[in-house]
């Protein structure tokens, strides 16, 4: 295991419970926090994010292919959340979701 995955594995665990945070927070919200596509996305980005590491982390030959659609759910979620900046939750989820988007893309990339 190479520093750089070490990072990426950190990443999509943080990322896995920034996200279920994120949802617990956005139940108890406003109306535009509690809709279904961001529920939905935020949950998407979590289940993805604890995949990817789960690859990494055992060392699958697939784990280039699992960390390229985390990063691509993890771009999306930190656009969604983006939208809702002004909410320190969502500021805080829309920059672990970039983080780990950038680490699982170069992870991607990498090798197998």
């Amino acid at each position: 295991m190479t520093p750089s995955m070490d990072d990426c594995i950190g990443n999509c665990t943080d990322c896995h419970a920034t996200c279920l945070s994120a949802v617990a927070h956005c139940l108890g919200g406003t109306a535009a926090h509690a809709q279904a596509g961001h529920i939905r996305l935020l949950l998407d980005c979590a289940d993805i994010c604890r995949t990817s590491a789960d690859f990494m982390i055992r060392g699958s030959g697939f784990h280039h292919r699992t960390c390229g659609v985390c990063a691509e759910i993890c771009t999306a979620c930190a656009a969604q959340c983006d939208r809702m900046a002004d909410d320190p939750v969502m500021k805080r989820c829309a920059e672990m979701c970039r983080r780990c988007a950038e680490s699982c893309r170069a992870m991607s990339t990498a090798t197998a």
